[in-house]
């Protein structure tokens, strides 16, 4: 049974493909769903904050809940990352440079591979969240609404320098830490 911080992240994951949607049936004509879009991901930000909390203040941590977390953020932010970068009918200030997008998609990657060899060389894998990768997150999230809602250009870039620096950071964190799990012991 799903408790209501599992129930909050699922939410997240079905919000995806309705965030998706309205950035790709966006137009000047049709600007509610452009409005719809900044409301979607304004959501799957608060629900993101919110399983946390719960989790953490009514007891409700699970295995479930520690693995599929992980995987709404990154759905989430990764398609957020290739719309914004790739949809070609968006318009400029809506778009996000494509080194950004590159630098978030090989950071999540490497985690994902080095995950993999962890789990198939020890057949064990605990999802354990590091500080600095929730700090990305949220600057990720952050890089993401900067660019939906058209902040100016210089104001954008600060932020995707800021979030690139800590999405490095971060990377170079969990490839040290896969490391150390995969030392005899």
């Amino acid at each position: 049974m799903l408790n209501w911080a599992n129930r909050l992240t699922v939410i997240r994951i079905t919000s995806v493909p309705l965030f998706i949607a309205s950035l790709v049936y966006y137009s000047p004509e049709r600007k509610y769903f452009y409005f719809l879009s900044v409301v979607i991901f304004l959501l799957a930000c608060l629900t993101d904050a919110m399983d946390g909390y719960i989790a953490r203040k009514f007891n409700q941590k699970t295995v479930l809940g520690s693995y599929i977390d992980p995987i709404a953020d990154k759905l989430l932010l990764m398609s957020g990352f290739l719309s914004l970068s790739f949809m070609g009918h968006l318009p400029d200030s809506m778009r996000i440079p494509a080194w950004v997008t590159i630098l978030v998609i090989a950071r999540d990657v490497i985690i994902l591979i080095g995950s993999t060899m962890i789990f198939l060389t020890t057949g064990r894998l605990k999802a354990q969240p590091l500080v600095i990768g929730k700090v990305t997150t949220v600057f990720q999230m952050m890089a993401l609404f900067s660019a939906l809602i058209s902040l100016p250009l210089r104001f954008q870039m600060i932020v995707f320098i800021m979030m690139g620096i800590l999405t490095v950071i971060s990377g170079v964190q969990y490839i040290r830490m896969g490391g150390r799990l995969l030392q005899p012991s």
